[in-house]
């Protein structure tokens, strides 16, 4: 490809130039510049959130902009204070999901690093190194054993070994010479060669598939229930709010005692920590997976953990090691094992990056070969011959040539078996890479055996298949390589099922359908996740390269192995930091625990929310008058999340099968719930009223305590799906019981914020409320057994 001269025009299709014959000079200074200005930076650009907008984005939701309604009414009656605790705990909501993903996302900041700091290029007609950043398309760079490809380019001289399959997926490194293509993001594992640079930045094969992870986008489960939740409740809860309003005008209540009445139910049915409680047990949830080598970089892959029921994985460097091993050596008659590997290391080179050479040296030193040659001389190899040789002294002194490389190659030079062409045809079929080893007088070579090379499964690849398959979840491999090569490595690992027909994914497709999928693009394995989640799947994507990033960002959860590129790891929502898989089952068990207890605190608000709502309306129906004042809502809000927010350290029983949010049922089993605790709250209320003759004061504080009380009550029935005593509740629950009974019960015998009680009044309510939650836990067992709950 032709380098332009400064008045050329540079076409804009690709980031390449004009195509006549390639000049050797490259470009100059001035020329570089001017082409940087057109085409921009060799780099993709950055398009992490800036904070303000992070913050910004968690007072603009549902939840908040209820409550940031209800703190502008309550300032506009002059409720300072009322309007300040409501400021508090929205505050303290988007702080706190705030802080986590900021701590997340700079973590992953600190693991990111650039493919190529610098590079190699000719300015000026000479040598230099400059930032990578900074090449562009037209210049002439120097690509060298160790190195990266620091942008696309077409090799004009030179030969080199080039590893892409953390682009392309191929797990066995390709050979390159004059005209071929390499792509930025490549390594080079052996020689030397000139190219120019055709493409930079997101005009790249590895910025191409940056911009399909741009447009990869899902909602999460989470986010779904939290929406579901709060219209059910606004459903549910805003019929009551408008009959409440009637029914207070019919009263002929005036405006300045509606408007408060009115402004406690809204506050009443506002789930006001869900959002807080959700990223608070996904935390602490973030925090354990930490410790097991697991970090989540957004939330709400360590909640989607718990529903996922499909793994995609990548095969190489993923479910293999992406280390080239010698598979197995067919050694022709008259020959052993050994001997065929000692003499193949002959002519293999030692200390460089080929794969190749290194895994038949790892091989031989493991056998022990009687009378192997000395080497004397060695010729590396030659992608024109397509082998390497070695001339050797036997024990007699007598000169041995020794061949290794391709099998007609090396066939051609030596005597055969007649069944080593049947061996080599059945290797290759099976997959593998088949080098043949001649050796014997430089004019008369034979051939000795066959070495069939092959990246093998990673230790725990099996394992992994075989746990996530009893916790319910189906993996499937989608791979670049070849079907052949991909079927072996999915029996090895114990995908069984059928291979995907080569073609464009189908648009319905289901996990049991097929185990692979061979010889896919980066935007096939986006097409395949994105199939799975349109069949209602919760899908999980597991890789290490930058052709799996685009299908990393569209799942659920998105997994990268501690090897993965950085773009890969930028793409997904939880990085191993371990070598291994480990982290994958630890994330779906951890996921199962934090959703069990998400579970119950959404049940415990739907039941909260829904009782406290009907509890105003049968407090006005019986009193003729409101029965709890904003203030005291708030109050009740604050104690109550002080309890509810402990749910996410509670002892639970994680279920055995990805867990599904069903949102009906849930409303269902809080509704009744709500009206088991509506009865126990209007019967202690109708004690106050009428045998204890409390005024409406007394009545307001009698109703704060209630409420407070049945809540515990119902909390403890909630948090166990079998009998109440089924398993015990964790310390940081039983002390926030403790510490919320405590506040309820200073405030309403001491008189802060309300009218004092007697001793006798707080005491009875709090027996009446356990004796409630044991009568509860009789009619909690059948329903929650009915509506599936955990």
């Amino acid at each position: 490809m032709p380098i332009p001269a400064a008045d050329d025009k540079v076409s804009t299709d690709g980031g390449g130039a004009d195509a006549r014959v390639a000049s050797p000079i490259g470009l100059t200074s001035d020329e570089a510049r001017r082409r940087l200005e057109h085409f921009g930076p060799n780099a993709m650009p950055d398009t992490s959130a800036h904070p303000l907008r992070m913050a910004f984005e968690k007072f603009w939701t549902p939840v908040p902009w209820m409550l940031e309604a209800a703190i502008v009414l309550e300032l506009s009656l002059g409720k300072a204070v009322e309007a300040s605790v409501i400021a508090l705990l929205l505050v303290f909501n988007a702080a706190l999901g705030y802080f986590q993903e900021s701590h997340a996302q700079a973590t992953l900041t600190a693991l990111k690093s650039r493919l190529a700091m610098t590079a190699s290029v000719r300015r000026d007609g000479a040598w230099t190194n400059a930032p990578a950043a900074e090449l562009a398309p037209g210049d002439v760079v120097k690509l060298s054993l160790g190195g990266v490809v620091p942008a696309d380019a077409r090799i004009a001289g030179g030969e080199i070994l080039l590893d892409q399959s953390m682009l392309t997926g191929e797990s066995v490194p390709t050979e390159a010479g004059a005209g071929a293509q390499a792509y930025a993001g490549a390594l080079v594992r052996r020689g030397e060669a000139v190219a120019e640079v055709t493409a930079t930045g997101a005009r790249t094969k590895f910025g191409k598939t940056a911009e399909l992870v741009l447009s990869a986008h899902v909602v999460s489960s989470q986010q779904k229930a939290v929406m579901h939740v709060v219209g059910n409740l606004a459903a549910f809860n805003g019929v009551f709010i408008v009959g409440l309003t009637a029914y207070a005008a019919f009263l002929k209540m005036p405006l300045a005692e509606i408007v408060p009445l009115i402004l406690t139910a809204v506050l009443a049915s506002i789930p006001v920590a869900l959002p807080a409680t959700f990223t608070l047990a996904a935390a602490l949830g973030a925090r354990n997976l930490a410790k097991l080598g697991v970090l989540p970089t957004r939330l709400s892959a360590v909640d989607e953990a718990a529903s996922m029921d499909v793994l995609c994985a990548d095969k190489t460097g993923t479910l293999t090691q992406n280390a080239l091993s010698v598979a197995e050596v067919r050694p022709m008659p008259a020959f052993d094992e050994a001997h065929v590997l000692a003499l193949a290391a002959l002519a293999s080179s030692e200390g460089g990056q080929d794969p190749v050479d290194e895994a038949i040296r790892s091989a031989a030193k493991g056998k022990d070969a009687a009378d192997t040659p000395k080497l004397t001389a060695f010729t590396p190899f030659d992608p024109a011959t397509k082998m390497s040789e070695a001339t050797a002294l036997d024990s007699g002194g007598a000169t041995q040539r020794v061949a290794k490389g391709a099998y007609a190659v090396v066939t051609a030079l030596a005597e055969t078996s007649p069944t080593a062409e049947a061996s080599a045809a059945e290797l290759e079929g099976r997959g593998f890479r088949v080098l043949a080893v001649a050796a014997g007088a430089p004019q008369a070579m034979k051939l000795i055996g066959l070495i069939a090379l092959s990246d093998p499964p990673r230790a725990d690849s099996a394992t992994l298949v075989k746990a996530l398959s009893t916790l319910g979840v189906r993996t499937v491999m989608a791979t670049g390589d070849a079907p052949a090569t991909a079927a072996i490595v999915a029996k090895s690992v114990g995908l069984d099922g059928a291979l995907c027909p080569p073609g464009p994914i189908p648009e319905t497709v289901h996990p049991e359908d097929y185990a692979v999928f061979a010889g896919v693009l980066p935007e096939d394995k986006f097409k395949l996740v994105k199939a799975y989640q349109n069949g209602g799947h919760t899908v999980g994507m597991c890789g290490d390269g930058a052709n799996d990033a685009p299908a990393l960002r569209q799942a659920q959860i998105g997994i990268a192995v501690s090897t993965a590129t950085d773009v890969a790891k930028a793409a997904a929502g939880m990085v191993l930091t371990e070598p291994g898989l480990a982290g994958i089952v630890a994330s779906v068990k951890q996921g199962r625990v934090i959703f069990q207890r998400i579970l119950t605190y959404t049940l415990n608000s739907l039941n909260k929310k829904i009782v406290q709502v009907l509890f105003i309306a049968a407090g006005l129906v019986m009193t003729g008058q409101a029965i709890l004042t904003p203030l005291l809502m708030a109050l009740i809000m604050i104690i109550g999340d002080i309890l509810g927010m402990s749910l996410t350290t509670d002892n639970v029983r994680p279920s055995p099968l990805p867990n599904v949010w069903r949102i009906g049922n849930l409303t269902i089993a809080g509704a009744v719930m709500g009206l088991g605790q509506l009865a126990f709250c209007v019967s202690a209320l109708a004690v106050g009223a009428h045998l204890a003759g409390y005024d409406i004061d007394r009545l307001r504080t009698l109703a704060f305590v209630i409420i407070v009380f049945g809540n515990q009550a119902t909390t403890y029935n909630n948090r166990e799906r079998r009998r109440i005593w089924s398993s015990r509740p964790s310390r940081w629950l039983a002390a926030s019981s403790c510490v919320d009974i405590l506040i309820a019960a200073t405030l309403a015998l001491t008189g802060i914020a309300m009218a004092p009680l007697p001793l006798i009044a707080v005491v009875g309510t709090l027996v009446a409320a356990a004796a409630f939650a044991f009568a509860m836990d009789l009619v909690k067992v059948p329903v929650f057994r009915r509506l599936a709950i955990g």
